[in-house]
């Protein structure tokens, strides 16, 4: 039975944070809105991840993804600028694109549940392997050439090639 205590109610909240900022950020057509609600989100996940105990990671949560939504506001401005004389768009394939988003959630739930509950219920901590137990672990596996330096570094030549294309976009339009 569910027991209602102080962590189960900032659990609910910081539910609703991030359900409700996620929900915000699909159907809203402003902008500037869709970012505040992705602040939302991500503010939600950060609770989330102090309600588990992981407090490093909810920092960056903070630091990382919700000071870099300030820097997501000023490309988007900057990028959409031109776009603000066009009238609204309606896309018609949305009822398709709602289920692909099923789908996947659905994918992506199975792929998440049955790898750490299994299918005969839940399963031993020394059951799962490969957890991250502090951040001193972190950081060896993200510079480990063996574990996580790859896609760390991939990531970032992404990142950096997706800055270029911003401002290389941004200067076709003037």
């Amino acid at each position: 039975m569910l027991e209602f205590n102080v962590q189960t109610l900032a659990f609910l909240l910081f539910s609703l944070f991030v359900l409700g900022g996620a929900a915000g950020v699909v159907t809203t057509r402003n902008l500037i809105h869709a970012t505040l609600y992705l602040i939302l989100s991500l503010f939600g996940v950060a609770g989330l991840f102090v309600l588990m105990s992981a407090p490093f990671l909810a920092v960056v949560q903070v630091v990382v993804y919700i000071g870099a939504i300030a820097i997501l506001i000023v490309f988007a401005v900057m990028l959409t600028r031109s776009m603000t004389r066009l009238r609204d768009l309606y896309n018609h394939q949305w009822a398709a694109s709602a289920v692909v988003a099923v789908l996947l959630f659905v994918l992506l739930a199975v792929g998440v549940i049955l790898p750490v509950w299994g299918v005969n219920g839940a399963q031993t901590p020394t059951e799962v392997s490969d957890v991250v137990a502090d951040t001193v672990e972190l950081g060896k596996a993200l510079v480990d050439r063996n574990q996580y330096v790859l896609p760390f570094e991939l990531a970032s030549l992404l990142l950096t090639a997706a800055m270029i294309g911003a401002i290389v976009v941004a200067r076709d339009d003037e």
